[in-house]
């Protein structure tokens, strides 16, 4: 019961606040700032978001390949198609309950293809890190290749930490850390103390899968193809932003350092809410103001790229939830050995 209360809580919150961001950034649109909108959607060339589809589309295709590596130092193999379906659906879900997703595709995929949950989190977990590394590096390089826009204004934002809310910030970044490290060790006293204990024992079992599977990173097979994966899917993104520029008339004229500042306040945009509703068509809005561009024409184009990543993944999850069982109809009981 108390989790089911959490989940709804999550799900209200984190929708709430996407429902509040457009509120507070359409408040703001005078009657000139919808015409100007409307006239522009009305001129787009939409047949672009076609290609930005086919882009999207392989830049999961990787994502599921890359997970796949991730799995073969413990020992398992899953096909491809299952993988991405697993994948998609838990995109499809995380639409619906934030992080419901991440647990889903695992759940998923130990049930056709017979891998450990356990491990298949840690995995995930692992695979999230990389992603966060890489997202900073986005960062980095839009930072140093615009230090004139991107750069003055990140020091502005440091500036304002220094602030007494970023003080604030700061000590609760403390009392979260003393709390995690107070976890951590109460944590282990348990493990090592009442191991013998049946509940203990399960649950350290469980949490030795998790870490096996966040260490195998570290013996990947193959990590030519681990590297080349996760900066295509990258690249992907960026390529997806830039040739997004050429749908409306007013962005266009923006090139490849425009799209890297938006692929990169995007990115946070889509992790702040559910499914980045509200956060990520005022980061996009924010980031192209600085280079000049009516933030009414920022906001539309935020717009058009939310609605193309989100429809990507509904109409991929909904298709690979019908196939899943489909693709799987001749294995009677899943089996853990290599394909």
């Amino acid at each position: 019961m108390k989790k089911k209360l959490t989940t709804i809580f999550q799900y209200v919150f984190f929708l709430g606040l996407g429902v509040f961001l457009v509120w507070w950034s359409a408040r703001s649109i005078d009657e000139q700032g919808w015409n100007d909108i409307k006239e522009s959607l009305r001129h787009a060339h939409y047949w672009l978001l076609v290609p930005v589809t086919g882009i999207l589309f392989l830049s999961h295709w990787l994502r599921a390949l890359r997970w796949k590596l991730l799995m073969e130092p413990l020992g398992y193999k899953p096909k491809d198609s299952n993988t991405f379906f697993a994948v998609m659906i838990g995109y499809l879900a995380n639409l619906a309950v934030p992080r419901l997703g991440e647990v889903l595709k695992c759940t998923i995929l130990a049930r056709y293809e017979k891998v450990p949950v356990n491990k298949l989190v840690g995995t995930m977990i692992a695979e999230r890190a990389i992603d966060v590394i890489s997202l900073l590096i986005v960062f980095l390089f839009a930072i140093f290749t615009q230090t004139d826009i991107i750069g003055e204004y990140t020091k502005q934002l440091i500036s304002r930490g220094a602030s007494g809310e970023g003080k604030n910030i700061q000590n609760a970044m403390i009392i979260f850390g003393s709390a995690f490290i107070a976890l951590s060790l109460g944590t282990w006293f348990i493990l090592k103390k009442f191991s013998h204990i049946t509940i203990i024992h399960n649950f350290k079992k469980l949490l030795k899968g998790v870490l096996l599977g966040l260490t195998s990173i570290r013996y990947i097979r193959h990590k030519r193809s681990f590297f080349i994966y996760s900066v295509t899917i990258w690249l992907l993104y960026y390529a997806g932003t830039y040739i997004g520029f050429y749908a409306l008339d007013e962005t266009k004229i923006f090139g490849f350092k425009e799209a890297l500042s938006v692929l990169a306040f995007g990115s946070v945009g889509m992790i702040l809410t559910q499914g980045g509703i509200g956060a990520y068509q005022l980061l996009v809005q924010k980031t192209m103001g600085l280079y000049g561009l009516n933030e009414n024409i920022g906001w539309a184009y935020g717009w058009i790229m939310w609605v193309v990543q989100t429809g990507v993944i509904i109409l991929f999850g909904l298709i690979s939830f019908g196939l899943l069982p489909y693709f799987n109809k001749k294995i009677h009981a899943p089996s853990g050995q290599d394909h």
